[in-house]
């Protein structure tokens, strides 16, 4: 089961960040030679308040 909610709130977090991501939470995510350390860094330090985001937005409770 997918909490849509919560992927909108984790989606907005990640693009607020400056992270683009699908849109949609049935799509999937690709990292490729293209993603240099620095880009792989930004985004894991993006994740823990993007996922604090999306565990506050009450979706799915």
């Amino acid at each position: 089961r997918q909490d849509a909610g919560a992927y909108r709130a984790f989606f907005h977090a990640m693009l607020d960040a400056g992270i683009a991501l699908p849109p949609s939470a049935y799509e999937a995510w690709f990292t490729s030679a293209a993603h240099d350390d620095a880009v792989i860094e930004r985004i894991a330090a993006a994740l823990p308040a993007a996922a604090r985001a999306a565990a506050a937005s009450g979706a799915g409770n």
